[in-house]
């Protein structure tokens, strides 16, 4: 079953940002609630067992990560509307049972009909659409189900598949410290470098340093080293929600013991081994390192990046190290930041250069207390939207209206969650 009319719940939010936006943002209020409509009327599948199937946009899988991203600001409305956070649980129902079919996957189909890409080397079946493996696609699910209990005190997504998941994902953490013991491979035949792991499958060589390997990133193109240091941040965040969840609601020591280990060696392993020194000299965060002494300075477009940080709640928006650290990211030190006639910002090795995300620009947004600066970017999406009122993956910041993915729920999502940041309306974390 999907949404055929705008709930009534989510109307009169929209002209509460609508009222809020007045005339002088009108274009903001316009592109709103044409994206916070369109993942509901889009996107989302209501099943017939009570679990949600949510297509990341114009290709149909669902992906852990983009489809906890894709309802995160519905949590806002979700208080006072039980229909729509019944839509969440069962979205996290759904995400678990998936994580119980394969905990490595990062995408799957919404029947087990072989769909996706089947000729990948690696251990497919016909749930997944894909099998890249992501820390941050086992980051998400416990993020939403950990959201939705703060935010409207719900506690039925914590089922069997919740608790067997939970049981699956620290388990591939804990391998995964030590990569060499995994049997973990990923080849596809392409000549696409970022879509398949070096070194018969399986990526470049690491050393146990406390955090937890990655084969890739955010943007589902291969990490070059394999401890990815922000979605080691986002694990060490959802540990912490893990050890909290399984104290107060499901009440199990051993797994609280088992989050709080991996907790604190994944933190001690970012503060020995996930720093590097920038071209002024300074401490700041790597994207990637591989314990050996290699280490990567710049920043992907996707979600957990190190810009976002904060946003994940690791750290603060004014800690020194994240500063130095963001500093150097925004600026030609990262190659992947383009600045052009129309926008600057961060892109990805996922899209042409000179495209930056409207994605990575929101969580710039999101990630600074200067209301300016979020106005100078909320009008820059705007501006930049290639009259279609609607985000897309990246564009060309020397012309907008050269751009991919004319269909894409997570990037509309986080222009929304932009907006209401602006406006003071946030998710409880």
């Amino acid at each position: 079953m999907t949404y055929k009319d705008i709930p009534k719940s989510i109307v009169s939010f929209m002209e509460q940002i609508t009222e809020k936006c007045g005339s002088e943002h009108a274009d903001w209020a316009e592109n709103f609630n044409a994206a916070f409509a369109n993942t509901l009327l889009t996107t989302v599948k209501r099943q017939e067992d009570g679990t949600t199937f949510l297509l990341t946009g114009d290709i149909p899988a669902m992906w852990l990560r983009d489809s906890t991203a894709q309802v995160r600001p519905y949590l806002v409305v979700a208080k006072e509307d039980s229909d729509l956070a019944d839509m969440i649980v069962g979205l996290v129902k759904k995400q678990f049972f998936y994580i119980t079919i394969d905990p490595y996957a990062n995408a799957f189909n919404e029947t087990a009909n072989g769909a996706g890409h089947q000729t990948d080397h690696t251990e497919m079946n016909d749930w997944i659409w894909e099998r890249k493996y992501e820390i941050d696609s086992l980051c998400y699910p416990v993020q939403l189900a950990y959201l939705l209990y703060k935010n409207t005190g719900r506690q039925d997504q914590f089922n069997a598949d919740f608790v067997r998941g939970i049981d699956k994902l620290l388990t591939v953490f804990e391998t995964e410290q030590d990569h060499n013991q995994s049997l973990y491979s990923f080849e596809r035949e392409t000549t696409r470098q970022e879509d398949t792991l070096v070194n018969q499958g399986r990526g470049a060589e690491v050393v146990p340093t406390g955090m937890t390997w990655s084969g890739f990133r955010p943007s589902d193109d291969a990490c070059q080293y394999g401890y990815l240091v922000p979605s080691n941040m986002f694990a060490v965040v959802i540990l912490g929600y893990l050890e909290e969840l399984f104290t107060e609601v499901s009440k199990d020591e051993e797994v609280v013991a088992r989050a709080h280990k991996l907790k604190t060696e994944i933190q001690k392993g970012i503060e020995e081994y996930g720093r590097t020194i920038n071209q002024a000299g300074e401490t700041i965060f790597a994207y990637e390192v591989d314990g050996k002494g290699h280490a990567t300075i710049m920043d992907d477009s996707n979600v957990p990046n190190l810009i976002s940080a904060p946003y994940l709640g690791y750290g603060s928006i004014d800690e020194s190290t994240y500063l130095a650290t963001r500093k150097t990211l925004l600026s030609k030190e990262n190659p992947y930041f383009y600045e052009g006639k129309f926008a600057k910002g961060i892109g990805s090795s996922h899209t042409p250069e000179n495209y930056v995300w409207p994605i990575a620009l929101a969580m710039e947004g999101m990630t600074t207390n200067d209301k300016g600066e979020k106005e100078r970017i909320l009008n820059q999406l705007v501006a930049t939207d290639g009259g279609t009122h609607l985000m897309h993956e990246g564009f060309d910041v020397n012309n907008p209206n050269q751009y991919t993915r004319e269909w894409f729920s997570w990037a509309n999502m986080m222009f929304c969650e932009l907006v209401m940041d602006y406006f003071d309306i946030r998710v409880e974390k």
